[in-house]
């Protein structure tokens, strides 16, 4: 996103939850671990691994304990970071298109 403009989101709460449980599968696959093995490895249950990659619900200290043991804990830093504040004005006026401006004639 670029610097002063806002984004409206599209996406779905259940949207998210699947996108992230995706992406964790595919980590999880790319180190080469199975189901069982990460979530051994995570201190995580099993049938919240698999409910967590079938269906994108877990619990957020199941999420993070997973994060750790694949080693994207530094990721969780990023969430919720302050984002530079603008003013409504700000932003109205950058999502009107531009028109030509000119002086009065005297």
């Amino acid at each position: 996103m670029i610097k002063g403009e806002f984004m409206i989101n599209i996406l779905s709460v259940d949207d998210v939850q699947v996108s992230l449980a995706k992406r964790l599968r595919r980590v999880r696959l790319d180190a080469n671990l199975t189901q069982h093995g990460l979530a051994e490895r995570a201190g995580v249950s099993l049938g919240s691994l698999k409910r967590f990659e079938r269906e994108g619900e877990i619990s957020l200290k199941s999420l993070v304990k997973l994060a750790f043991a694949l080693r994207w804990e530094d990721d969780f830093e990023k969430l919720f970071q302050p984002r530079e504040k603008a003013s409504l004005d700000t932003l109205l006026e950058q999502t009107l298109p531009k028109t030509r401006q000119r002086g009065r004639k005297s």
